[in-house]
């Protein structure tokens, strides 16, 4: 599928908005995390097979996909009688940044624009992530959708994230993977949305039909894109 290029001009983006898993962080971890290591540890406790254990937990997870609940780790903990957040730290190895996201972040930071990381991100998972990464002190706040109390698929986020952080929405450019997300933050009126295709290095790339895609960061900064040009 041909994909929809971005066209930045940066004089007119005052602020950045970026998503954390799929975003900055390569969801591999989450995708290996919940698909097979939290299943393996299901079936074993409650004496499963792993495609069973699988198709129990799918079950569970369609039902609370793109709500605040999904990304809450003491509701898994409680809902599966697992300690979420200790298996994540024992597969931590597996979180990674991709490629060219603290070029894009110094770039940034360079033209002085206000970065803010937004994500549906559980504090817990927050505290985890960011822990295993060198990304801390490159935003100027940090927000996790549970202080807003919407999840970022829902319409009614965006204005609250607006009255909160004072940001110019039409001067403000949203960097994310879930077409759902984008939507809501269009919807507002959020001035320049961009869709990031390679979410897993592990995955395909899927290109929004909608909005702006881009494989890796460097695509958004102007001296990369004129070399590849």
């Amino acid at each position: 599928m041909s994909r929809i290029t971005p066209q930045i001009d940066w004089q007119a983006i005052g602020t950045v908005l970026l998503d954390l898993d799929g975003t900055l962080l390569d969801r591999h971890f989450d995708d290996y995390f919940w698909h097979c290591y939290v299943p393996e540890n299901y079936a074993l406790i409650h004496n499963l097979d792993i495609d069973e254990a699988r198709r129990r937990l799918v079950a569970k997870f369609d039902q609370l996909q793109g709500t605040l609940a999904w990304a809450d780790l003491d509701h898994w903990s409680q809902e599966l009688g697992m300690d979420i957040p200790a298996l994540k730290r024992r597969v931590d190895a597996l979180i990674a940044v991709h490629p060219h996201v603290v070029e894009f972040l110094l770039f940034c930071r360079r033209l002085k624009k206000q970065i803010y990381l937004v994500t549906n991100a559980h504090h817990k998972t927050l505290a985890i992530k960011l822990g295993k990464t060198s990304l801390a002190g490159y935003w100027d706040q940090v927000v996790c959708a549970e202080e807003i109390g919407l999840a970022k698929e829902e319409t009614d986020f965006w204005p609250r994230l607006e009255r909160s952080l004072n940001y110019d929405k039409e001067r403000t450019m949203l960097v994310d993977d879930t077409e759902r997300v984008l939507d809501a933050a269009n919807t507002h009126g959020l001035g320049q949305l961009i869709h990031v295709a390679r979410a897993s290095s592990r995955a395909p790339r899927i290109y929004s039909r909608k909005y702006p895609s881009i494989i890796y960061f460097s695509e958004l900064i102007p001296s990369h894109r004129q070399a590849q040009n």
